[in-house]
């Protein structure tokens, strides 16, 4: 059964033992790609100590927060490679543009970037745990080389470090498995903060991916309205139709549903059984 982040953090406090949520995963037979590749060719781990590596850190991670993508081994699964735009954000990156990584974890998403050959100036992650990234460094060992910068922010704080760096400075937002995390309203003053941060400008992008539902609550249904909406393509639209109301913007909003392949158990177990999808998504500026 699906726990909120206040019933996992009270799991924690009471010293609950966390491997016992149906998300984690004691075992990783072999890591996916790419970041087997990164973790072998841009670390320069060892083939035969991969699995090894991943499990320490993962342990450590889990401890920091029990998020299911990463009781799942989930992190390793970049999502960024696979948007229907990624071409063009490599090009725009590498020309001097600049992406946002919002909820980046660990930050799997910028390393696959810069191997991909973008500049790692050009990119910045948030994430409202800190302690997360200490965490990606180490598992990337790229400590001090990897020249991404790394802001630990509540996206909901209005006089963050975010605002004050990137206001308006950003190309690119990258928001994967982000959204999904939050109820319908915190979404739309997300959209918001995300539309701040992104340059005023025709072309500005915002990519992602994130667990869908075949048949979402109705938004106007406040008194069943969800924790953590889960949206289709419909319900996605209208999502950024008040967004861009309450902005006096205009964005072109395509979405496509995906089957979310290897991630039965996880959708499964934390989504209370209900029949889910991966929701691809780029939203453009216009």
């Amino acid at each position: 059964m699906a726990k909120s982040e206040t019933e996992l953090r009270s799991m924690m406090a009471k010293g609950k033992d966390l491997r016992e949520l149906p998300w984690f995963d004691a075992e990783i037979d072999e890591v996916p790609e790419p970041a087997k590749t990164i973790l072998e060719r841009y670390s320069q781990i060892p083939a035969d100590q991969i699995l090894d590596h991943v499990k320490g850190v993962r342990k450590r991670a889990f401890e920091v927060f029990p998020y299911p993508c990463i009781g799942s081994y989930r992190f390793l699964d970049m999502s960024i490679p696979e948007s229907p735009v990624y071409p063009e954000v490599l090009q725009r990156l590498k020309s001097g543009q600049k992406l946002l990584d919002v909820g980046c974890a660990i930050g799997q998403e910028l390393r696959k970037l810069v191997y991909d050959g973008v500049p790692g100036e050009n990119l910045y992650a948030s994430d409202l745990r800190g302690e997360f990234f200490d965490i990606g460094y180490d598992l990337f060992k790229d400590r001090s080389t990897l020249k991404a910068k790394f802001i630990s922010t509540d996206i909901f704080d209005n006089n963050s470090e975010l605002i004050k760096t990137l206001l308006h400075q950003v190309d690119i937002v990258n928001a994967a498995s982000f959204f999904h995390l939050f109820s319908w309203d915190s979404q739309v003053l997300i959209g918001k903060r995300l539309v701040s941060l992104l340059r005023a400008q025709p072309g500005s992008l915002i990519i992602g991916r994130q667990v869908g539902r075949i048949d979402p609550i109705d938004p106007d249904d406040k008194e069943n309205a969800p924790e953590h909406y889960r949206h289709d393509d419909k319900t996605w639209l209208r999502l950024w139709e008040q967004i861009q109301r309450e902005t006096g913007t205009q964005w072109e909003v395509f979405s496509r549903l995906e089957e979310w392949k290897g991630a039965d158990k996880l959708m499964k177990s934390y989504h209370n059984g209900l029949q889910t999808f991966k929701l691809r998504f780029v939203i453009r500026r216009i």
